[in-house]
């Protein structure tokens, strides 16, 4: 699988899903999730209502996720997938980990080729950006998939150049 680095906006790739760091409740929220919805339209948060009703009415759980339309963005799908908050007296890393696990198995699951995540949990949820990139990276280069390219778009030169160190880094 080829990996790539992109600063900008997640919600301007043209890949086949983009990957939304999404609260449980699905329902959209700020930062990446926010921009999400916004620009995708109302077709994402339909989709995501129909999944609380049907599958997740307590909510999506931490280190899974699910897929909905992308409604107006350029790719096909949203994986949406809860980062877990971070903890300087609890690890969590299986819990990030499994965030990109998750989210190339339904990746798979969809048929898709290209997708495209945000450094998950490392925003609000306020995961050190170094410590997020290390998980990301080596978890995305770790895990079987039939995806040809993952693309990390980082939205701060900061995030980008922590996220360019775990890639340089074997």
């Amino acid at each position: 699988m080829k990996i790539t680095l992109v600063r900008g906006d997640i919600t301007e790739q043209n890949v086949d899903a983009v990957v939304n760091a999404a609260n449980s409740s699905l329902l959209g929220g700020g930062g990446v999730d926010g921009a999400i919805h916004r620009k995708g339209g109302p077709e994402i948060l339909d989709d995501c209502r129909k999944l609380r009703a049907s599958q997740y009415a307590g909510g999506l759980p931490t280190g899974q996720a699910v897929a909905t339309t992308a409604g107006r963005l350029p790719a096909k799908w949203v994986i949406h997938t809860v980062g877990p908050v971070y903890s300087a007296t609890e690890d969590r890393s299986d819990q990030l980990a499994s965030c990109y696990r998750e989210s190339l198995r339904v990746a798979d699951e969809l048929g898709v080729e290209s997708i495209a995540f945000p450094a998950v949990s490392a925003g609000v949820y306020g995961w050190p950006v170094d410590g997020a990139a290390r998980i990301a990276v080596g978890t995305v280069r770790a895990t079987p998939t039939k995806v040809t390219e993952a693309r990390f778009v980082l939205f701060t030169q900061d995030a980008y150049d922590a996220f360019e160190h775990a890639l340089d880094t074997p």
